[in-house]
């Protein structure tokens, strides 16, 4: 029998003839009204953190899930399952609040490796305590991983993440790339009057080691609700700041859906004020920009999102959830998780709307949830 629990009343789009009900023409796999398919799947292990950066939450923290609320090891693998083997998932990132709080992280992929052989399997972290584990988090089967690495100053550090880690990080870097990990991707956020100026010394520093540095704005995703597009750090402006040391040309790869758009680097020559390449040297790797605010990609999004207690969300910055975990816990089939998850997929928005507000987005509504509370 067919379980339909929790899903909202579907409403038109506004000045759309595209349906608000799911199809049954839709066809199979996580597909919305406007044609895009969600391959990509985010799964949030935890809503906890051992950080406090000030983008994401308040000094004092938030008050935490109930373990009986988050998602079991069991629960996990048989989402994942669902999502790979009936609704075409080709790629699974865990995400947090930070994964590594969660004590049966190498447990968790060591399943889901011996049940999905081939599925490419990262994981976003802060990486501290990632040291000890990143050997481990390698052998059971996590493909490769990202770090959260916003400056290399020790008092910058903590100044964004109230926490004295820097080293520990670093180490949590280092030891991934040891281990295997790669490639090892960085994520930095700049923040106006704090790190901005840091952006060239951190990618100078990223590119000798071999690490893919990712610059990213700063979202609307703050627990103390703070953003102001006014405020952010803008592509543009991260362009900018970088042209000064290097030249960037366009990645010749194709973005195929991924939310940075990269960029070759050449360090700029003497002198020369050119972007022509052929005038300066040889590629030393790749940057990106992810420009979810100013320069959106909403077109081409491949993500679906499941939050630690189990929740859909179809975009980071949807009002909307769907509970997935209720009904897998009230004995649903696979066949009724799987209609459960399409249905909520086909009413993803066409777009967050925040590039068509003003400079200080006063018609934009920030979600309820911080990024540590939806999974990035």
């Amino acid at each position: 029998m067919s379980v339909q629990l929790g899903m909202p009343q579907p409403r038109e789009v506004a000045g759309s003839n595209v349906p608000a009900v799911r199809p049954a023409t839709a066809g199979a796999g996580l597909v919305d009204r406007y044609g895009r398919r969600a391959t990509d799947m985010r799964l949030s292990l935890t809503d906890k953190c051992n950080l406090r950066c000030t983008y994401c939450m308040p000094a004092e923290g938030l008050e935490w899930l109930s373990k009986q609320a988050v998602m079991t090891a069991g629960e996990i693998v048989r989402i994942v399952r669902i999502g790979v083997e009936r609704l075409g998932v080709r790629e699974l990132r865990l995400t947090g609040g930070e994964p590594l709080v969660r004590h049966d992280l190498v447990e968790i992929i060591a399943e889901l490796r011996r049940n999905h052989p081939d599925l490419p399997i990262s994981m976003t972290t802060n990486a501290v305590g990632l040291a000890k584990k990143a050997a481990a988090l390698k052998a059971a089967g996590l493909t490769r991983i990202n770090v959260s690495l916003d400056s290399l100053h020790e008092e910058t550090f903590t100044q964004l993440t109230r926490r004295p880690f820097l080293n520990q990080v670093l180490a949590g870097v280092d030891a991934a790339w040891a281990a295997g990990l790669g490639p090892v991707k960085l994520n930095a956020v700049l923040m106006r009057g704090i790190n901005d100026a840091e952006a060239p010394s951190l990618l100078a520093w990223a590119l000798g080691r071999g690490y893919e540095l990712r610059f990213i704005e700063q979202m609307p995703l703050d627990a103390d609700h703070g953003w102001t597009r006014r405020d952010m750090i803008t592509a543009s402006e991260i362009r900018e700041l970088l042209s000064r040391d290097f030249v960037l040309s366009p990645d010749p790869r194709a973005r195929d859906g991924a939310p940075a758009e990269r960029f070759e680097v050449r360090r700029r020559a003497a002198g020369s004020g050119a972007d022509d390449a052929s005038v300066h040297g040889p590629v030393l790797g790749t940057v990106g920009i992810i420009a979810s605010v100013t320069e959106p990609f909403c077109s081409d999004c491949r993500r679906t999102r499941i939050t630690a207690e189990g929740k859909i969300m179809s975009c980071l910055f949807s009002h909307e959830e769907y509970d997935l975990l209720g009904l897998l816990r009230s004995g649903a089939s696979d066949e009724d998780l799987a209609r459960r998850w399409q249905d909520a997929m086909w009413l993803k928005p066409k777009a967050h709307g925040m590039d068509h507000v003003g400079l200080d987005a006063p018609d934009f509504v920030q979600p309820d949830r911080s990024m540590s509370a939806i999974g990035g």
